[in-house]
């Protein structure tokens, strides 16, 4: 599927036009045309590298999953690699990312990605912003497409924390079921958040290189918004790594939970063990086989119980006492 809009003069004039007349309307300096591509097939790269005259490495990049975000510079365009991040809070936990790649000219924005990808919040942010910026061309167009995946990214980050703070609570719950979903989502949320911070740490890349490029794709007015979205990239930055930290700590105290209980455990068995060993002793010396005391008499099975049940109490008393049971 392809869509694109044609912007004349900081306004838009057609929309869904065929990729024919692309080259027409960009014979106009004043013109500016987005194009967007999703799912596209190789026919469809070739097709768009001959209209545009782009770069094959940037092509090959494009086409080539997986790709690190990235910021390249050729000799008639630019060329960026990002993603948009999506955290499936009411689930399993799991980050889903949808790779988004762009090609910038002096008059066209290509843009490529997967359908897992809504580009109409990107369309409604240049509708939003078009009446004060849209004279800006690309830059604007890039504007706003960076601008709402790293705007994702921070929604993503924030509902991995949420996730987090109430993995938090749950740490001292003792039940058998809440200590093994403490254990298995605290390496879910760990992996994830691994995964976040591989594609959102290079994003500071990727914005800092099209505000200072050697192109001077950002003008004076452009500048404060690039600037405010560099901005968005380092808060999101900073809270990815605060968050790596927040996840390595819950790790620690779990393991740290954990240790305790097992040791409360260990004392509540010991103490229980030293309870059963006082009748243990009692009846082993009464049961020998030589005259004693009592042998042979009531007076001597009263004596034993007695010493059982006193002494029992006892180490019972006393371990309660020092939190042993």
């Amino acid at each position: 599927m392809a869509r694109t809009r044609l912007y004349r003069d900081g306004r838009l004039e057609a929309e869904d036009f065929p990729l024919d007349d692309i080259s027409e309307h960009l014979k106009d300096s004043a013109a500016v045309v987005w194009l967007d591509l999703t799912d596209p097939e190789q026919t469809d790269y070739d097709r768009v590298q001959e209209e545009f005259g782009l770069h094959r490495l940037a092509i090959e990049d494009a086409s080539s999953p997986h790709e690190r975000p990235k910021l390249l510079h050729y000799p008639k365009h630019m060329f960026f690699n990002a993603y948009a991040v999506r955290f499936n809070g009411d689930g399993d936990g799991a980050v889903q990312v949808e790779e988004v790649s762009a090609f910038l000219t002096d008059q066209a924005l290509i843009t490529v990605h997967g359908a897992g990808f809504d580009m109409d919040d990107v369309v409604e942010r240049w509708d939003a912003t078009a009446e004060d910026l849209a004279k800006q061309g690309v830059p604007w167009l890039a504007h706003g497409l960076l601008d709402v995946i790293v705007d994702g990214q921070f929604d993503a980050v924030q509902a991995l924390d949420e996730e987090l703070e109430s993995l938090e609570d749950r740490l001292f719950e003792e039940s058998a079921a809440a200590i093994r979903e403490v254990q298995q989502r605290s390496f879910r949320l760990r992996r994830s958040l691994n995964r976040m911070r591989k594609v959102i740490m290079p994003m500071r890349e990727v914005v800092g290189g099209l505000m200072h490029s050697r192109e001077h794709l950002v003008d004076e007015e452009m500048v404060p918004y690039f600037q405010d979205l560099y901005d968005h990239v380092m808060r999101v930055t900073e809270f990815t790594e605060s968050l790596r930290d927040f996840t390595a700590t819950i790790l620690e105290s779990n393991l740290a939970v954990q240790g305790n209980r097992q040791n409360s455990i260990m004392k509540k068995v010991t103490s229980w063990a030293a309870i059963i060993a006082v009748p243990t002793a009692v009846t082993g010396y009464y049961g020998q086989n030589v005259p004693y005391p009592g042998s042979d008499k009531v007076s001597g099975f009263i004596t034993s119980a007695i010493l059982i049940v006193v002494l029992s109490v006892v180490l019972y008393v006393t371990f309660k006492r020092k939190d042993w049971l």
